[in-house]
């Protein structure tokens, strides 16, 4: 039996779930972000109870069909720009339609229906969180950053990132550099 769990993006999400599950005496298959597949059917109490645990670690069991596939969009996403070593070659609508197995003409309309902004929107804030997290652990310059995410050039990062932020990326690693510093020194 599947379950689909909105707000699940990373590892430390994935180890919670395992302890909910565990505490309640479920056995899984896997659990993976957003997903969980258990053993067995679980009864409505059961079903009750890990509702109200997860919702007290900020995570939601899903019902419905539309969140879950936003969730699974979202997902794919997620993993595909933070914890993938490399992004895909292939354009992300393709990718994404492939992962899911679904048209991806579907996907986007479902998704702008439901979240307000297009696929490529979500990737975009996502890409330049990662960016913006790249940047402050300082193991990778810009043109490093812009090849592991696929911009086709560091003009093209820097000018989606100053769209996105209001900030140039050097200007903002100055920012975190002296926010820093500060701190140190208090």
């Amino acid at each position: 039996m599947k379950l689909y769990i909105k707000y699940m993006v990373s590892l430390r999400c994935k180890l919670m779930v395992k302890e909910e599950l565990k505490k309640l005496g479920l056995r899984y298959v896997f659990v993976d972000l957003g997903v969980i597949e258990i053993l067995e059917d679980i009864s409505e109490l059961q079903r009750d109870q890990l509702r109200v645990n997860l919702l007290k670690l900020g995570l939601e069991l899903m019902d419905d069909k539309k969140s879950i596939l936003i969730e699974k969009i979202k997902n794919v996403i997620v993993e595909m720009i933070n914890y993938a070593d490399e992004l895909p070659l292939e354009n992300f609508s393709d990718y994404i339609s492939k992962q899911l197995g679904y048209d991806y003409t579907y996907l986007a309309n479902t998704f702008s229906e439901v979240k307000g902004m297009t696929i490529q929107q979500f990737i975009i804030i996502h890409k330049i969180e990662r960016v913006k997290e790249l940047l402050l652990y300082n193991e990778l310059n810009l043109t490093e950053i812009s090849y592991k995410l696929n911009y086709s050039s560091v003009a093209h990062l820097s000018n989606q990132f100053k769209k996105v932020t209001g900030l140039s990326p050097s200007f903002y690693k100055k920012l975190k550099q002296k926010r820093k510093n500060n701190l140190e020194n208090l």
